[in-house]
C-alpha cells in the first residue's frame, strides 16, 4: 500500500470512527442523563469522565505505539470505538452510565494519538497540511455525528440513536481490519516487560522535558477547555431557549462542518508562516465567538457563533499538533503526541465540571465569561514564552 492509500485508509477509518463517537456524545449524552435525573453537576462529571481515560492512557498509548508499533494500538482502538455503543441502551442509572463512558473513553485515548503519529511519519514535509487534512476528516464526525444524533434521538429515541452509532463504528472496523495499513512495525520479540517499561520511561522523561511540547499542548488544553464546556451545555442551553435537539445538534454539526473546511487550509498556510501566531489568533476567536452565546436565543446568530468558534478550533488545533510533532525526536513522536493529548483531555475534561460548577452558582453568561478568559490567559502565556524561547 502507497503512502496516499494509507492515508486515506487511516483518513476514511478516522471519519466513520468520529461520526459513531460524536452521535453519542452530542447533544445525546447530555439530554440522556438528564432524563435519568442528572443535576449540572453530575451531567458535567458524565460527559468529562470518557476524556479523563484519555488524561490516563494518551500518553502510555502513543508511547507503546512507539515500542510496537503504530498497527497494533490502532487495531485496538477501532475496537474500542465499534462495540461501546450498543451497551447505551441497556443503562438505566447515572452510575452504569458514568462507568460505561469511561470505558468508551478508550477508544479516542488509544486510537488517537497512534493516528496522529502515523500521519506525521507519512508526510515529514507537509505536517501542517497532512495533519490538518486528518484532523479535518475527523471534524467530519463531528460534523454528521451531533447532526445525525440529535435528529435520531428528536425523531426516534435514544435507542435508535445508539444502535446507529454503533453500526458507524462497525464499518470502522471493518474497513480497517479488511485493509493493510503501510506502516512500519518494530520488532519486539523476546523484549521482556522490563525492557518495554525502561523504554516507555525513556519516551515520557524525553517528551516531559520539550518545554515547546509543554507549553503548546497547555495552550491548546485551553482551548479544550471551552470545548468541553459547549458539548456538556450548549444542548441543554439550546432547550432551554427554545430549540429541539435537532437543532442543537445542527449547532454543533455547523462547528464542525467550519473547523472541517479550515483546517487543511489553516494547516498549509502554518507550514508557511509559522504555527506561533496561527495559535494565538484563534485562541482569540474562539474566546470572542465563545463569550457570546449565552446573550443570544436565535438560531440563526447561534448558528454564527457555533461557525466562528469552528473556525478558531480550526486555526489553533492544525498549527498546535504539528508544532508538537516538529519538536519532539522521531523515536519519542509517539509519545509527544500523547502527551500532547493527555494535557488536551485535562483541559476538555475540566470543561464539563468547571461549567457545571459555575452554572450552578452563577449563569450561563457568567461561567463563559470566566472560561473564555482562561483562553485569553493562556494566548497571553503561550506568546510570551514562545517569545522568549
Amino acid at each position: 500500500m502507497t503512502t496516499s492509500r494509507s492515508f486515506v485508509l487511516i483518513c476514511t477509518v478516522g471519519i466513520f470512527c468520529f461520526i459513531s463517537y460524536n452521535m453519542v456524545r452530542m447533544p445525546a449524552l447530555s439530554l440522556f442523563a438528564e432524563s435519568l435525573g442528572a443535576s449540572p453537576e453530575r451531567i458535567g462529571l458524565i460527559v468529562s469522565v470518557s476524556t479523563l481515560t484519555g488524561v490516563l492512557l494518551k500518553l502510555p498509548s502513543g508511547a507503546l505505539s512507539d515500542i510496537y508499533g503504530r498497527r497494533f494500538l490502532l487495531r485496538i482502538g477501532v475496537v474500542a470505538f465499534g462495540l461501546p455503543p450498543f451497551l447505551y441502551p441497556f443503562i438505566t442509572n447515572l452510575d452504569a452510565l458514568t462507568a460505561l463512558r469511561f470505558l468508551h473513553g478508550f477508544a479516542t485515548a488509544i486510537f488517537a494519538p497512534s493516528a496522529l503519529a502515523t500521519v506525521a511519519e507519512l508526510y515529514r514535509e507537509r505536517r501542517g497540511a497532512a495533519l490538518g487534512t486528518y484532523t479535518a476528516c475527523t471534524q467530519s464526525g463531528s460534523l454528521l455525528g451531533p447532526f445525525l444524533g440529535g435528529y435520531l434521538v428528536h425523531a426516534a429515541g435514544f435507542p435508535t440513536a445508539f444502535v446507529t452509532a454503533g453500526v458507524f463504528g462497525c464499518i470502522a472496523m471493518l474497513l480497517f481490519y479488511s485493509l493493510h495499513l503501510d506502516v512500519a512495525v518494530p520488532d519486539r520479540k523476546g523484549a521482556g516487560t522490563v525492557v518495554v517499561l525502561s523504554e516507555m520511561w525513556k519516551g515520557f522523561a524525553v517528551v516531559a522535558k520539550n518545554k515547546k511540547v509543554l507549553i503548546t499542548s497547555t495552550t491548546d488544553a485551553a482551548k479544550m477547555i471551552a470545548n468541553g464546556a459547549l458539548m456538556a451545555f450548549l444542548p441543554l442551553y439550546g432547550v432551554a431557549v427554545g430549540l429541539n435537539p435537532g437543532e442543537v445538534g445542527l449547532l454543533f454539526t455547523v462547528q464542525a462542518f467550519t473547523s472541517f473546511f479550515s483546517k487543511p487550509i489553516m494547516g498549509r498556510i502554518s507550514d508557511r508562516v509559522g504555527r506561533q501566531p496561527l495559535i494565538i489568533l484563534g485562541l482569540f476567536i474562539c474566546a470572542a465567538t465563545f463569550v457570546c452565546i449565552p446573550y443570544v436565543a436565535m438560531l440563526p446568530v447561534l448558528l454564527l457563533l457555533s461557525a466562528g468558534f469552528g473556525f478558531g478550533e480550526a486555526v489553533v488545533s492544525s498549527s498546535s499538533s504539528a508544532l508538537v510533532a516538529d519538536s519532539s525526536e522521531f523515536k519519542t513522536l509517539g509519545a509527544g503526541m500523547g502527551m500532547q493529548g493527555t494535557i488536551m483531555d485535562v483541559g476538555h475534561a475540566s470543561g464539563p465540571l468547571l461549567a457545571g460548577l459555575l452554572i450552578a452558582r452563577m449563569s450561563y453568561g457568567g461561567a463563559f465569561m470566566v472560561i473564555a478568559g482562561i483562553q485569553l490567559t493562556a494566548a497571553a502565556v503561550f506568546w510570551v514564552t514562545m517569545r522568549n524561547k
